[in-house]
């Protein structure tokens, strides 16, 4: 029986090719890349509901390293998407044989976005990936030139689709059609789409130095300021953001809160220097309960460990906050 590899972002796009194949009768697994930028929840959900079984493969260190220099550059924000779906296809076409599978499937749609898909790049792709004639696009295949599977029959050709552009209309009408629903909108799962985090993340790539994990998923939560090269002032928002970043937090990082008013977590992640400390607590300051007082008294600590100093600050003004806001 004819099998195929189906490259499954979580997307409605890469469900719709997964299920168009299935649809001709052929054994579909879906394979979904986690890295530290986008995870299996989106692909695991929507697998289920066009009865897939979807195979989860870590890429976190490899796809970090090359988000950090990309061959082919960045998108809009640090989207290295060009380089990002020759890496998954290069990795797909090494799994072939391991799941007797005879060629790779993706949800691309030609023209859909300006830089990474247009025909230049998806040819681009193609060829880096190292399994040039194992691909096929399926939402967009008749827009191209027939592929090695469809010439050797194991697809029908005129069963595909031939969508192009940035509308999504088309996919739309095929998903309430097969009864798809609560798919995630495009580019939902990576952050590395999002402009506010792709700061951030430029930030902490300035120094060239490998971030860690914790580093980056730090990047998710509250509000970031960068008061000198060696720290970095993060304040939560609310409880929940809170409960999430206490995850990722380590030993060595500094914890702030005000004595005497509720409001932000404060955290120092880095070699703080008196300057770092002195701004965190003015930012505890602010965003507190007792923003509007002259002075106010500041606790801190090495997180997990008691509060034993404390510090004395002026709350800052949003334009202090605004200097070194991220």
């Amino acid at each position: 029986m004819t099998r195929a590899l189906a490259m499954i972002s979580g997307g409605l796009d890469s469900t719709l090719a997964a299920k168009l194949i299935k649809d001709q009768g052929i054994d579909v697994i879906g394979v979904c890349f986690k890295s530290y930028f986008f995870g299996p929840k989106n692909a695991e959900k929507m697998t289920k509901q066009i009865g897939i079984p979807l195979v989860v493969v870590d890429i976190s260190r490899e796809h970090l390293e090359m988000v950090m220099n990309p061959k082919h550059g960045y998108g809009k924000n640090m989207n290295p998407c060009i380089d990002c779906h020759a890496m998954m296809m290069s990795y797909s076409g090494r799994m072939l044989e391991e799941y007797g599978a005879d060629f790779i499937i993706t949800g691309e749609v030609l023209n859909q976005r300006p830089m990474s898909q247009n025909k230049a790049a998806l040819d681009v792709v193609r060829k880096e990936s190292g399994y040039t004639d194992k691909i096929l696009r399926p939402l967009c295949a008749q827009n191209l030139a027939p592929t090695k599977m469809e010439l050797e029959r194991l697809v029908d050709r005129e069963k595909l689709r031939k969508i192009s552009g940035r509308s999504r209309k088309i996919q739309m009408e095929l998903a309430e059609k097969w009864g798809i629903k609560d798919y995630p909108s495009p580019a939902g799962g990576c952050k590395l789409t999002d402009p506010n985090f792709s700061k951030r993340l430029q930030d902490l790539l300035r120094t060239g130095v490998m971030p860690s994990e914790q580093d980056i998923a730090l990047l998710k939560y509250g509000r970031h300021m960068r008061v000198s090269d060696n720290a970095k002032i993060i304040s939560t928002r609310n409880e929940d953001e809170v409960k999430e970043i206490k995850q990722h937090l380590r030993d060595t990082d500094l914890v702030f809160f005000t004595k005497d008013y509720t409001g932000s977590m404060v955290i120092v992640t880095g070699n703080p220097g008196e300057e770092d400390i002195a701004f965190a607590a003015r930012a505890a300051g602010r965003y507190s309960k007792g923003r509007d007082q002259a002075e106010l008294a500041v606790n801190f600590c090495r997180y997990g460990q008691p509060f034993e100093n404390s510090i004395t600050a002026v709350p800052a003004k949003d334009a202090d906050i605004d200097r070194f806001l991220i």
